[in-house]
This record gives structure tokens, C-alpha cells and sequence, in this order.
């Protein structure tokens, strides 16, 4: 079982809020628009951390993340990239590969608006932890944690880290 801390947007800004549940995951999994790498690198001093890069990242972070990762996390597929879409509007870069070889858990970022959405059609669950940085135009900054088990998305909660 691995607990997972999920969130996106942090646009360069990290804070002890944040940091309390990073210490809390076992693994730590950024959705894109990071920023400034001081977010990323400050992640990865305490906790292992997927990410992938967002459009507003710049070419260090390019060169550092990928744009979509594809991994297996204890028995569960995962596909993350930044702009992906939602169910069943998914984006002209990611519909064809969902239909064809869907994963179980796909996420996204970008938007800023927390969403977790089954996608019956294509046995995928959607999630976009929402937006962790104050940059935007988010009211109040949000991530996700759940844990992975055993082929299992299981006990969900949306964690909100106050306005922004």
C-alpha cells in the first residue's frame, strides 16, 4: 500500500501547509505548472516525487520532468500530464491513446478546478487535484490524497489548504 499525495499548480510556491502532507505521503505526484524547481526540489529532499512539466514551466523544468508519465503504482496504470481534458472531453493529444490503452487512473492539472470524475466508457478514473500555489484564479488551494493498494483506489480525501 502506498499513501499518495496529489497535487498541481503550485506556480512556483510551496509552503509548511503543504509540507505537513508531503510528510504524511509516501510518494508524492505533481500534475504540472510547478514553477520555480525549488517546489520540486524541496518535494523531493523529503519524499520520492513524480511529476511532469505544465505550460507555464520553463525549459529547466522541461528538461527535468516529461510531459506525461506513464507508470504502474501498486497494481493500479497511472498516466499524468498536465492538459489532458476530463471525461468525455479529453483533448485531441490524449483521447485516442485513453480509448486505445486506457489507464486506470488518469491525471490531470491545468485547470484549476478540483475534479474527480469516473469515466465509465473507458474504466478510467479522472482526478485533477486542483490548484496548491496562489496564482490563479482558484479561490481556495487544494490537493488530493488517497492510497494504493493492491490494484485499489481507495480512501479519497480533498485536503483544502485555505484561500489563496
Amino acid at each position: 500500500m502506498k499513501k499518495i499525495l496529489l497535487l498541481s499548480d503550485t506556480h512556483s510556491y510551496i509552503d509548511s501547509r503543504i509540507l505537513h502532507y508531503v510528510n504524511e505521503a509516501d510518494e508524492i505526484w505533481h500534475a504540472g505548472d510547478i514553477g520555480d524547481l525549488k517546489v520540486t526540489d524541496t518535494i523531493e529532499a523529503l519524499k520520492p516525487l513524480r511529476a511532469v512539466y505544465g505550460n507555464i514551466d520553463d525549459d529547466k523544468a522541461r528538461a527535468t520532468y516529461p510531459l506525461h508519465q506513464r507508470f504502474d503504482c501498486e497494481g493500479v496504470s497511472v498516466w499524468i500530464t498536465h492538459i489532458g481534458g476530463y471525461p468525455p472531453k479529453y483533448n485531441i493529444n490524449t483521447r485516442d491513446e485513453i480509448k486505445s490503452n486506457p489507464p486506470q487512473l488518469f491525471i490531470c492539472g491545468h485547470s484549476h478546478i478540483l475534479k474527480v470524475i469516473p469515466d465509465k466508457k473507458n474504466g478510467v478514473l479522472h482526478m485533477n487535484p486542483g490548484a496548491a500555489g496562489k496564482h490563479g484564479f482558484h479561490k481556495v488551494r487544494t490537493m488530493l490524497r488517497f492510497t494504493v493498494d493492491s490494484g485499489n483506489i481507495e480512501n479519497l480525501e480533498v485536503i483544502e489548504l485555505g484561500k489563496k
